[in-house]
């Protein structure tokens, strides 16, 4: 394997202009080839709906998407890609369907229409209990209002909601509207009620949960993809977060029987910053986000950590540090917990109940009970704590609980009877947990700290204000020895934003005073948003200092996504306008009125910032593990969240590009990206690097920590600069080469022995290195 190149496939949908299809891949396999990527990643390619931006809503997944070209299309691009050498991933979604348009997911309809008698009932996670809040029925919290049954209409044999439709069950049509609904296996519900009596992906109503554990539903879901395998039209398969199922070691287990030993698979599984990859997992690594934590962290330049907690304590009254983030996210879990995910919590502690075998907590109240597990919930350090590798987790936040709250003794000794059954409230504990990190800190937390937003991203640790390079080698050389087939990423779609826009943010950390500077020039209406916006604004800001038209477009959508996350004065469902008109204003008077403050800045730290970004993809392009490359990521991006992350990329700038430098023509920075990138690939198949051993390569001088280097194997050395502003000509900083003669595969020249990193980096502060006759 050389790298994986991440394609976002998407149907015409409404929007035919932003297709990108099996046909649209097949006729970019030639420039990828020529690229030097081994394997074609692709987004999910099983029935979405329509209008889907990205196919993790799949509503069938026993068909191929027709809308990018169905299993046709998919062999053709497929027989292309083995012609031209190239090899599939693809990314699959076991954890939920979507149900968003009830009849477009044939399995969810049929559950509708016959409820218990349905065969596909077992597929779904869903409660019957006479308790569910919807008197027994599939509660789905689609209504306005309390009252908005009265809006209801019968066109044939389907109950109408405005654009909503649902079937309606045999012999059970006739009345009025609202007595056809009274007859019903669902009951439709004002979405504010909390009633949901189905298991739900994170807090998303129209994704539900399913039932991988179920024999008949693993051997269903996964028909399409046996079918795929026996033609042997896919190299590796990624899955979407397991941790969402009921148990993934399992999963992962039968998952890996059915692909078979020799194929790649991944896990979307988000790591604490301590936590290691369970061994017992049958799969070859992560898909990465660890790793991006590693290589951006690595650039940070830590002395800054005083200034911007100044900053962002003068604006937003938090230094946003480890423990401001340790006490925010633990009571954005507990909003998360009793809010959104109120329902799960419900019916977590119904099945403690039923999991208690002794007498323990007997007098402990429901409100009591559900109390207690937000608290220890909100406590949990990790997405799940059930993989044996995580075994002593729970034991210890319950410990701990217990002597801060030893009130609660009855309702802890309930709640550990009942996991240690390791029955449904042990599943279901571990789902909820997941679910309650990713709404509280993810979606919610890192849209609030603002000391340095380049630093969260899934799978970081912010309050750890960068990674110092021993643990930076530390972690290299642990993936290299466990986990070398494992992903590494800098961009996924996923980000809250791109590598390159979070390289030109982690440059605040060498302009401090600068950037200190230019946030008191610019009008603060709100200082906890306008500070975490400002810095995504300088990340995307051109460095030519104009802001098109589309770009304010872009940076409206973005804050308008971000205040809403953060919830602090808006939200998706209780939108305060007048706030976000006061926000939106604000942006547009920054470009309008104060565009020469951010220009300047940007064009102070532009340089570095660039220098920061490609050391960055040089590492990640050669360290162990298995680079990926986000579609169009071989240029420099100025990705935000999604989906303006999923923007139709330029492929035929790119080819020209890749033919320029093919030619020695380098004539721009995309050109240089391309440049490095190419190298990169070429070397690390040419020197096979997939099971190289990793040294970390140590120079010697003045600023010997501004670089940093490693050695992969016997034959490839790798040098990149790290803080490109305090470099003043390298002076006499060296390095000392293993014995032999070297060549600099991106500018040229033979060395040997002791070298001057001036030397090395002459014309660029890169610097690839093999061994020659090698």
């Amino acid at each position: 394997m050389t790298a994986t190149y991440r394609l976002q496939l998407r149907g015409p949908g409404d929007s035919p202009a932003e297709a990108f299809t099996f046909a649209d891949a097949t006729a970019r396999v030639p420039y990828l080839a020529r690229l030097g990527v081994t394997h074609l990643y692709l987004s999910p390619i099983m029935t979405a709906p329509k209008e889907s931006t990205h196919g993790y809503d799949v509503t069938d997944p026993t068909a191929v998407n027709p809308e990018l070209g169905g299993m046709d299309g998919f062999k053709k691009l497929a027989e292309a890609a083995q012609e031209a050498g190239l090899k599939i991933l693809v990314d699959i979604v076991p954890n939920h369907v979507g149900v968003d348009t009830p009849k477009l997911n044939p399995w969810w309809w049929d559950v509708l229409a016959k409820g218990k008698s349905s065969e596909y009932v077992d597929y779904f996670d869903i409660d019957f209990s006479p308790y569910n809040g919807a008197e027994g029925r599939i509660g789905l919290p689609v209504l306005g209002s309390a009252e908005d049954t009265t809006k209801l209409e019968i066109d044939g044999d389907e109950l109408v909601y405005f654009e909503h439709r649902f079937p309606i069950a045999e012999g059970t049509n006739y009345g009025t509207p609202q007595e056809v609904h009274d007859r019903q296996h669902y009951k439709l519900m004002f979405w504010r009620d909390g009633v949901i009596s189905y298991r739900r992906f994170f807090s998303i109503n129209g994704l539900a949960g399913i039932r991988q554990e179920d024999p008949i539903v693993f051997e269903h879901w996964h028909r399409v993809l046996n079918q795929l395998l026996a033609a042997d039209l896919i190299d590796g398969v990624r899955v979407d977060h397991p941790d969402g199922l009921a148990n993934p070691f399992q999963y992962l287990k039968k998952l890996r029987k059915l692909i078979g030993k020799q194929r790649w698979l991944l896990v979307e599984k988000i790591l604490g910053v301590d936590e290691p990859l369970d061994p017992r997992l049958a799969v070859d690594g992560t898909t990465g986000y660890d790793a991006m934590r590693e290589f951006d962290g690595v650039f940070i330049h830590r002395p800054a950590e005083r200034v911007l907690g100044d900053v962002a304590e003068k604006y937003t009254g938090k230094r946003w540090d480890e423990q401001d983030f340790i006490a925010a996210e633990a009571q954005l879990k507990k909003v998360a917990a009793t809010d959104e995910l109120a329902a799960e919590i419900r019916r977590l502690a119904a099945a403690v109940r039923t999991d208690n075998w002794s007498t323990a907590g007997e007098s402990v109240s429901d409100e009591e009970l559900q109390e207690v597990l937000v608290e220890l919930i909100a406590e949990m350090p990790v997405y799940r704590a059930d993989y044996e590798s995580l075994s002593r987790v729970t034991s210890t936040v319950i410990a701990e609980k217990m002597m801060q709250r030893p009130e609660w003794q009855d309702a802890l000794d309930l709640i550990a009877t009942a996991l240690i059954s390791r029955s449904e409230a042990n599943t279901r504990f571990a789902q909820v947990c997941g679910a309650v990190m990713a709404k509280g800190v993810e979606d919610t937390a890192f849209y609030r700290g603002s000391r340095l937003v380049s630093l969260q991203e899934v799978g970081g640790a912010p309050g750890r204000f960068g990674v110092s390079p021993a643990e930076f080698h530390l972690l290299q050389a642990e993936r290299a020895r466990l986990w070398p087939r494992a992903m590494t990423a800098l961009t996924t779609h996923d980000t809250k934003r791109g590598e390159d826009v979070r390289s030109r943010i982690t440059t605040l950390t060498e302009f401090s005073d600068e950037f200190a500077a230019v946030v008191e020039k610019i009008p603060n209406v709100e200082g906890t948003t306008c500070h975490f916006l400002l810095q995504n604004m300088i990340g995307v800001w051109p460095a030519e200092g104009e802001v098109s038209e589309e770009l304010r477009e872009r940076l409206h959508g973005y804050a308008m996504k971000a205040m809403r996350e953060a919830g602090l004065h808006t939200t998706w469902y209780d939108v305060n306008e007048e706030f976000e008109d006061s926000i939106h204003a604000w942006v547009d008077d920054v470009c309008d009125n104060h565009a020469n403050v951010l220009g300047e800045f940007v064009a102070l730290i532009d340089e570095a910032s660039i220098a920061v970004a490609n050391s960055k993809k040089v590492l990640q392009l050669l360290a162990p593990g298995i680079p990926d490359i986000y579609q169009g990521t071989e240029a420099l991006t100025d990705h935000l969240v999604d989906p303006d992350n999923r923007r139709k990329v330029d492929f035929d700038a790119l080819e020209d590009s890749l033919e320029r430098v093919s030619r020695g023509d380098i004539r721009s920075r995309d050109d240089e990206r391309m440049h490095l990138v190419t190298t990169a690939l070429r070397v690390r198949k040419q020197f096979e690097l997939d099971e190289a051993k990793y040294l970390p390569v140590m120079a010697a001088g003045t600023y010997e920590r501004h670089s940093l280097g490693m050695l992969r194997g016997e034959d490839v050395m790798v040098l990149v600069t790290r803080r490109p502003r305090r470099v003043q000509g390298w002076e006499d900083t060296t390095v000392t080469l293993p014995e032999g003669m070297w060549e600099e595969q991106l500018g040229g020249g033979m060395f040997e022995g002791t070298v001057k990193l001036a030397t090395l980096f002459k014309h660029r502060p890169q610097a690839i290195l093999t061994r020659a006759g090698s």
